[in-house]
């Protein structure tokens, strides 16, 4: 696997690469200006799972912020920079723990330079980043259109810029929201490089399409074994980003814990509020620190049966509610009092849990 073969990388406390653990990264959405807003916001992706957050860094303002909510959380922050070298080297010093930058947009050879001696002297990674939106246009002309060979020519060019002046603590990102460009685009780079690669969908869209899109994109690419680092990108709150990523990574089997809900898609046979019921057990069972898998079904066809996978689970018609575990039917309890009923088998599965 290739992720077994890329180089070891640490960011903060964290390490990437040489297959460690995958580890997702989402981007706030605050103003980096705004301390206050941006430091609430980082707790509450750290308590959803987010293991690396990124911020912009727009004006030195936000560079000089970085130090100061630095201090305020408890993983790994990187400062997203464009256009100006300056701002790079400000968020350096005041505490960033990796520096994102697209080396075709901050200026010449010197400017490069000056940031990639500030990361040497702070001893921090570089994330080299670059997507279908920008890419050269010699080599939009080069491959006849913006192609995923053109991608890694381009982000290769830029990891030898900075190759030349001495330094090699880097991460690769090259993302399109053209899904099967971007998964090509990564196998292609996994053959060319062993720097570790942050995988993700750009622009990928609302909650609706661009999970969908992530979720074929990422799944694609990280069954391959490739990608180090992931972020599944919204337009929502970032808090959807960490769910969706996590989702993602225990699908794939590469990240346990967490309760996993299964639910059946209803028929004519469902004679409850499957829907609601099914909506409101994924929320609930967000808070249990399990990992088992809880199946939530409509009827007695799905319910003992085709549940019987599951650690835990419930079903519901004919008035009748069933709690069942492996297949087997613990208790019966009426229908409302389905959702009560499986927080209660939770609470005593995790201090089953905690005992031992």
């Amino acid at each position: 696997m290739h992720r077994d073969r890329t180089r070891v990388i640490r960011i903060g406390d964290r390490v990437i690469g040489g297959g460690n653990p995958i580890l997702i990264q989402s981007m706030t959405n605050t103003k980096t200006e705004d301390e206050e807003a941006t430091i609430a916001q980082i707790l509450a992706l750290e308590q959803a799972g987010c293991d690396i957050i990124r911020a912009a860094v727009p004006t030195m303002e936000a560079a000089e912020a970085i130090g100061r909510i630095r201090k305020g959380i408890h993983i790994p922050l990187v400062a997203d920079i464009h256009f100006d070298y300056r701002l790079a080297i400000a968020a350096i010093r005041n505490g960033a723990d990796k520096i994102r930058i697209n080396p075709g947009n901050i200026g010449g050879t010197d400017r490069i330079r000056a940031v990639v001696e500030e990361a040497r002297a702070h001893g921090i990674p570089i994330r080299v980043g670059v997507n279908s939106g920008s890419l050269e246009k010699e080599l939009v002309e080069k491959y006849h259109g913006v192609t995923a060979e053109g991608l890694v020519e381009s982000a290769l060019d830029k990891v030898r810029i900075i190759e030349e002046l001495g330094y090699d603590q880097l991460v690769i990102s090259i993302k399109s929201s053209d899904v099967l460009m971007c998964a090509r685009a990564h196998e292609l780079i996994a053959e060319q490089s062993d720097y570790p690669l942050h995988v993700g969908i750009t622009e990928a869209g609302t909650l609706w399409s661009g999970n969908i899109k992530s979720a074929i994109g990422l799944g694609i690419i990280l069954y391959q074994g490739i990608g180090d680092t992931i972020r599944v990108s919204l337009t929502g709150p970032p808090l959807e980003e960490v769910k969706a990523a996590k989702r993602i990574l225990k699908t794939l089997g590469l990240r346990k814990g967490g309760v996993e809900v299964v639910s059946c898609p209803t028929c004519g046979r469902t004679q409850i509020d499957l829907i609601g019921l099914a909506n409101q057990v994924e929320t609930m069972v967000q808070e249990f620190p399990l990992d088992i898998k809880v199946a939530v079904m409509g009827c007695v066809v799905n319910g003992p049966g085709e549940a019987k996978e599951a650690d835990l689970g419930i079903a519901g018609g004919s008035g009748v509610g069933l709690v069942i575990r492996h297949g087997e039917i613990l208790r019966k309890v009426p229908e409302d009092q389905l959702l009560e009923a499986l927080r209660t088998e939770l609470v005593r599965m995790a201090e089953e849990q905690n005992k031992e």
